[in-house]
Formats: C-alpha cells, structure tokens, sequence
C-alpha cells in the first residue's frame, strides 16, 4: 500500500491539496478512500468509469469499487447523469459535498481566528452573520495592527454614513492607518479640528459677502 502510494505522489499525476488532507483526516478517509477523492479532485470531465479508477490508482476492482461507495456514504462525492453533446446520458462525479465541507471548515477556521468582541459586534452592527471573505477581511485589519477600537469606530462611522459594505469600512481603516491614528480620540480630535476649521472659514466667507453686498451710499 505504501509503495502504491508512493508511486502516486512521485508520478506528479495527483496534486494533494492541504484542504484534500485536512478533510481525508476529518472523516477519517482509508488510504484508498483518499485516493479516490483526490483522483476526482484532480480529474476535469469526472465521467463515472471504475474500470479507469482502478486502473489509474493501481487497485483490484472491488477495491476501487468498496473505497467510490464509501466516501459516496460520508456524503464527499455524488453521482449524477448528464446529457452529453451527442445527447448520450453519462454517469458523471459530483464533488459539491466534499466542496461544502471545505468550506465549511474554512469558514470555522476563519472564524475562530476572529477576536470575538469584534466579530460579535459586525454581526449586532449590520444584523446578520459575515461572510468568510469578511472574516478574513477583519482578520486582514487586526494582522496590520489595526485596534479593534479603530475597527469597530470604522464599522460605526460607515453606518453613521449609510453605507455598510465592506469595501467602504476598508476605505476608511486605511485612511486613518495612513494618517496615523491609534485611538478613536485621535480620530476624533481630528474630526473636531477639521470640523472647526471648516466653520472658521465658513464664517469668513459669511463676514466677506455681507461687506461685498454691503450698500455704502446708505452711508451718506
């Protein structure tokens, strides 16, 4: 069994994914269950032949047989027909349950990595639970060093704005990590100073238009 697999791995014919391992060692896949889901994982057209199975993995039929029917029980592979060109019915693989589980797993993964404080707050924020990519964005931000006060500050100013999506929320970590800032009261030092200068100059142009329209014959 080992010389079989062996001759796999170093035939370069079979690419074994970290994902692939992760879920054979999850369901607790045999060696030759394994080689069945990495056969079809690695296969394009994945048309149903187990003469070729067994061929191509090096196995006595039943044996390729016995491992297709049980990882088709832990729900990784199904069988499905499908119209050919020619309008010939095939037999074809169906891998969207093993799919599934991988990304299911990374999605815990993510998840887990995800201060909870944090990922509590998006989902009681924008009500309704984050999508893996969004996970890892927040992951993203947290691994740059960004606080979780700065985050949620973000999350908060995005929905103060009216726009929730991530896209946005990114937009403004990233111009207050460009600027510098650390703490919310940075932030919003910086918001009130702006907002001060913005009044001062307002004020001014108030003051330089009422001189402008000022009637200076009602002097006389």
């Amino acid at each position: 069994m080992k010389e079989q697999l062996y001759r796999l791995l170093t035939s370069k014919k079979l690419i074994i994914s970290d994902y692939l391992i992760r879920v054979a060692i999850n369901k607790n896949l045999s060696l030759n269950e394994f080689l069945v889901l990495a056969y079809y994982d690695n296969s394009f057209d994945k048309i149903f032949e187990i003469e070729l199975l067994a061929s191509s993995l090096g196995l006595p039929l039943n044996e390729a047989m016995n491992a297709f029917n049980a990882v088709m029980v832990k729900g990784l592979v199904s069988l499905e027909s499908i119209k050919d060109i020619e309008s010939r019915y095939n037999e074809v693989v169906n891998l969207d349950g093993f799919y599934s589980m991988v990304l299911d797993d990374n999605y815990k993964e993510v998840q887990k990595n995800v201060e909870s404080d944090v990922f509590r707050s998006f989902e009681s924020e924008l009500g309704r639970t984050m999508s893996p990519m969004e996970l890892e964005k927040i992951n993203d931000w947290l691994d740059r060093g960004i606080s979780e006060e700065l985050i949620l500050g973000a999350l908060k100013e995005a929905i103060y704005n009216g726009v929730t999506h991530f896209r946005y929320i990114d937009k403004i970590i990233d111009t207050w990590a460009k600027k510098g800032f650390k703490t919310m009261d940075e932030v919003n030092s910086y918001l009130k100073n702006r907002r001060d200068e913005y009044n001062r100059e307002k004020e001014i142009s108030k003051k330089e238009q009422e001189i402008s329209d000022y009637d200076w014959l009602d002097e006389e």
